[in-house]
């Protein structure tokens, strides 16, 4: 894929060490941090593959940098990482309890439905501030070595956005205690978000995606419409125009739209003649098999036949 973050942590530390930096040193010191950013990069790669399956460029190709997707995906695994106990340097994070409900310290506002029930912060928060911080050491080191070109700038700006993206939809859990459910205190934790849902946001995010220019100090990010200020840290910027993507490029980092399936029925993206870009497609006939008319034995087993189902599909020439 171009990118060492989604090999082996083995490979990873193999070519950091030419760098130096946070590189080797969380190779050196830290290993077992290095293979959940692994785990966390090929977690924001399949979220990528999902949320871009019907375009052009659907993450897959030879890009030759995806941090501004990955980002999200290594927080997150580092993150989890430290409340399920993988790793020794975090752990469940502590908060004291205040006077305002979880939810007030959550979202910064009052919330009605909590204000006449006790509650106190419990059970195993993510600590996700120590994510933040591996994720930016890891993935912003070679961008900030000296660089103050565009896209440097551009590239840490969407980094900061990929983190951002999770931090601001942690959400909060509780536990009701009393009798019979009576509910009568709550204990409450902050949680990640469902990737899912920081994978829906940051598409969102790129849909509606800021162009920028170079400031004139050298040193700064101003957008091309003057509308548009000022600048947020959620948002996602880009400085050029994306190239079309129908023809196979190492350079552009696009494996074209050959061999696609494509929808034959609907317009937009996916549908044929935009995937394809009015190339042509042919359609296909697949026969697989798969279970059908289970049935439940007593006791326990459930039993099923095997039937051959065919679909038609759409392949791009």
């Amino acid at each position: 894929m171009g990118s060492p973050l989604v090999l082996d942590p083995n490979s990873i530390c193999r070519r950091s060490k030419p760098t130096g930096g946070a590189y080797t040193e969380l190779c050196q010191t830290q290993p077992e941090i290095i293979q959940k950013v692994a785990k966390g990069a090929r977690l924001g790669i399949h979220e990528c593959q999902h949320q871009f399956r019907y375009q052009r460029w659907n993450c897959t190709g030879h890009a030759k940098s995806l941090s501004k997707i990955l980002q999200q995906g290594v927080l997150n695994a580092v993150t989890r990482a430290c409340s399920e106990g993988d790793l020794l340097q975090c752990g469940c994070l502590a908060i004291k309890s205040s006077s305002d409900s979880p939810k007030e310290q959550a979202l910064g506002s009052p919330v009605p439905a909590l204000q006449d029930q006790r509650w106190e912060w419990g059970g195993c928060g993510d600590d996700v501030d120590f994510g933040y911080k591996i994720s930016r050491q890891f993935m912003d080191t070679r961008t900030r070595k000296g660089k103050s070109d565009i896209r440097s700038l551009v590239d840490l700006h969407n980094n900061e956005a990929g983190r951002l993206a999770v931090k601001t939809n942690m959400r909060t859990e509780c536990k009701c205690h009393g009798l019979s459910g009576s509910c009568t205190l709550r204990s409450c934790w902050r949680k990640l978000p469902l990737f899912r849902q920081v994978g829906n946001h940051l598409m969102q995010s790129f849909r509606m995606a800021v162009r920028v220019m170079g400031g004139n100090d050298g040193k700064s990010l101003v957008p091309l419409d003057k509308e548009v200020f000022p600048l947020s840290a959620h948002s996602l910027i880009y400085s050029d125009e994306s190239p079309d993507f129908c023809m196979a490029s190492r350079r552009v980092g696009s494996e074209g739209t050959r061999g696609r399936v494509c929808n034959g029925t609907e317009t937009g993206p996916g549908a044929c003649d935009w995937l394809c870009c009015n190339k042509g497609h042919e359609e296909h006939t697949l026969a697989y098999e798969e279970n059908c008319q289970c049935q439940f034995q007593w006791c326990c087993m459930v039993q099923c036949e095997r039937c051959t189902v065919r679909k038609e599909v759409n392949i791009c020439l």
